[in-house]
C-alpha cells in the first residue's frame, strides 16, 4: 500500500466514477483500476462494486475510506510541520433538504476563512440521496428533518448505512407565501384555508415516498399539487400563482429577497431539524465551522439549539 494509492482511492470516491477520476489525476483508467486492484488483492479485501452502471463502495470499502482519510491527513500535517510544505485546499461537501438557513450558513463560513485556497461542495438534493451521500463520504455533512411521521423509518435507513443525526433545533412547521398573498396577513394559517391554493413540494425522485418528504403533513391530500427540483423555481411559482409550501420558518432576506415570507401553520406537529454524519469518519476543521455556523445562524432566529 502507498500514500498515491490512498490518494487514488479517495479520488474515485470523490468522482463517482473510474474514468473522471483518472481524468482528474491525469492517469489512465487502466493504471488506476489496476493500482485499485492492487490494494484490494493486499488487504484481502473489495473495496467497489463494479458495475455497467459504475461503481459503488462496498462495506468494506466505506470502513477502508475512513482509515485512508485519516492517514492522508495525518500525513499532510506531517508534511507541514516538518518540511514546510503547504496544506492542500481546504475541503469541505455538505448536502442539505432545501433550507435556505444551511446555504446561509455555508456562505458565513466561507467568508471567515482567510485561506488562499479552498474546495467547497453544497448540495441541495433529495432527502434519500442526502442519506447515500453522507454514507458513501460524498459529503461530511447532511442536513435533514425529523418528524413523529417519518423518525422511525429515517432511523432505521440511519442505522442501516452507519449514519448519526445530531438535532439544532426542534421548528414550528410555517407557510411560505408570497407577501401579496391573500392569506400574508393573517397571524397563523389553518390547512383548511390553503385547500384552493396549489401546493408546492420538491419531489423525490424514485424515492418518492411520503417518508422522504421535506414538507411536514405530507400525506395530507391536495386538490392542486406541483412538485418541483429546486428552491428558485418554487419560490416562483410561490409568487406567480399563490402557491405555498410548508417549511421551518427560517427565511433569509439577503438571499431571498423580501417577496416571500413566513405564516405560522396551525398545527401542534414540529420539525425537529439537525445533522447527519458517518460514525466511521471523524468530521474535519470545516465541517465543525460550519456546524458552529449553523448554530449561531438558528440562534439568532430565537431558536434554542438543542445540542
Amino acid at each position: 500500500m502507498t500514500l498515491r494509492q490512498l490518494k487514488y482511492m479517495i479520488k474515485v470516491i470523490e468522482c463517482g466514477s473510474i474514468t473522471e477520476a483518472a481524468r482528474q489525476l491525469f492517469i489512465s483508467q487502466p493504471s488506476l483500476s489496476a493500482a485499485i486492484k492492487e490494494m484490494e488483492a493486499e488487504f484481502g479485501i473489495v473495496l467497489f462494486h463494479r458495475t455497467t452502471k459504475g461503481i459503488s463502495m462496498t462495506a468494506d470499502g466505506r470502513e477502508f475510506l475512513s482509515y485512508a482519510r485519516q492517514i492522508i491527513d495525518q500525513t499532510e500535517l506531517l508534511e507541514q510541520r516538518y518540511l514546510n510544505k503547504k496544506l492542500s485546499k481546504q475541503l469541505c461537501s455538505v448536502s442539505t433538504q432545501h433550507y435556505a438557513f444551511a446555504v446561509s450558513a455555508f456562505v458565513n463560513l466561507i467568508s471567515t476563512l482567510a485561506a488562499d485556497e479552498y474546495e467547497f461542495t453544497l448540495r441541495e438534493t433529495r432527502t434519500y440521496e442526502i442519506i447515500e451521500d453522507v454514507a458513501f463520504f460524498r459529503s461530511e455533512v447532511g442536513i435533514v428533518y425529523f418528524s413523529h411521521f417519518n423518525e422511525k423509518v429515517l432511523n432505521k435507513l440511519l442505522a442501516e448505512n452507519h449514519l448519526l443525526f445530531t438535532p439544532l433545533f426542534d421548528a414550528e412547521p410555517h407557510v411560505f407565501v408570497s407577501a401579496v398573498h391573500p392569506l400574508a396577513g393573517k397571524e397563523k394559517i389553518s390547512l383548511s384555508e390553503l385547500d384552493d391554493f396549489p401546493c408546492l413540494s420538491f419531489e423525490q425522485g424514485s424515492y418518492n415516498s411520503f417518508y422522504f418528504s421535506e414538507e411536514i403533513l405530507s400525506t395530507m391530500p391536495h386538490k392542486k399539487s406541483i412538485y418541483v427540483s429546486d428552491r428558485a423555481t418554487l419560490f416562483n411559482l410561490l409568487i406567480g400563482l399563490n402557491g405555498y409550501t410548508i417549511s421551518s420558518g427560517i427565511l433569509n432576506s439577503d438571499l431571498n429577497g423580501d417577496n416571500i415570507i413566513a405564516v405560522k401553520l396551525d398545527t401542534d406537529e414540529t420539525m425537529r431539524i439537525g445533522w447527519i454524519c458517518n460514525e466511521k469518519m471523524p468530521l474535519s476543521t470545516m465541517a465543525l465551522q460550519y456546524i458552529q455556523q449553523l448554530k449561531e445562524l438558528i440562534a439568532r432566529y430565537g431558536y434554542s439549539i438543542l445540542s
